[in-house]
């Protein structure tokens, strides 16, 4: 049988490189001012649905990702690897969005997608580690959902079967059909890039990058329809313009801080296990460590 497979991806900063600039006034993060990577637990879902295109010929699988244009780049990254397609839902109007407000925006564009069987996804990202956006969409969409899930076994006769990884062991599952797997860490990582796929899709564009692509670029897309990375607004999903971006969001930054950490002083101790005991007796009297 043949599968339409979704994944939700998304393009996240890269958490080893923040600096003080990672924070914008109003509490968001300034993702134009930090390295963006692709998610990394959304790659171990991108992985899961690879194998099911893998196992089941003619299946599709498009990428969904929710963010400012350049998440088109994880787009690519993703045809290299072995999707199809891609769509990016971009808009001013949905920057600053929570979990809710997100989920919101990415249900009304899966919907706007039609006809799919399954949604995989990271289980969270790494710059809200919530947990939250994938079981939201299922919730919103009125389907089924599986969380923290390891291994996709099977899938056949409208359900599919999943292996969780929980806290203290394992557990399989069987779920109906459509559904959305969150998926976890734990799971196999995704495959390396494919060469014959990197050469194909390495001018895969959206309507932005097109825009200011050279002539020549801008030709191959219009003549190879499948380089077409699509851009979807708020507009174009039927997104209610009270449940999107800062409206929608009922989670508020009430402050926030940048804190750095310097060397004030040093203190060289000899080995010598009553020096050490002061040190610590002094570090839990000043709320350091304890």
């Amino acid at each position: 049988m043949s599968l339409n497979i979704i994944v939700l991806a998304k393009q996240v900063p890269d958490t080893r490189n923040v600096g003080k600039d990672a924070m914008k006034a109003d509490g968001t993060i300034n993702r134009a001012a930090l390295p963006a990577i692709f998610n990394p637990e959304d790659l171990n879902a991108l992985e899961q649905a690879l194998r099911l295109k893998d196992a089941n010929p003619g299946s599709t699988v498009t990428l969904l990702t929710m963010g400012l244009p350049r998440a088109s780049e994880i787009i690519r990254e993703a045809m290299y690897r072995g999707a199809d397609a891609g769509i990016v839902l971009t808009d001013r109007v949905l920057g600053g969005a929570d979990t809710l407000a997100t989920s919101y925006s990415l249900a009304q564009a899966v919907k706007k997608f039609g006809n799919y069987d399954i949604i995989l996804g990271g289980r969270q990202a790494i710059d809200g580690d919530t947990a939250q956006v994938g079981p939201q969409i299922a919730e919103k969409l009125g389907i089924p959902q599986v969380t923290y899930a390891e291994e996709i076994l099977d899938l056949k006769d409208g359900y599919v079967v999943v292996k969780r990884r929980l806290e203290n062991g394992v557990e399989t599952v069987k779920a109906p059909l459509p559904c959305v797997v969150t998926v976890n860490g734990s799971a196999a990582e995704c495959r390396p890039r494919n060469a014959m796929r990197l050469q194909k899709f390495k001018y895969a564009l959206s309507p932005t990058e097109k825009a200011k692509a050279s002539a020549t670029a801008q030709q191959l897309v219009e003549e190879r329809p499948y380089l077409n990375i699509q851009e979807w607004s708020a507009a174009m999903v039927d997104a209610d313009p009270e449940q999107i971006g800062m409206p929608g969001s009922p989670t508020k930054v009430k402050a926030i801080e940048n804190v750095v950490f310097t060397a004030k002083e040093s203190r060289r101790l000899d080995n010598n296990d009553e020096q050490i005991e002061d040190l610590v007796k002094e570090l839990i009297a000043s709320h350091t460590i304890g």
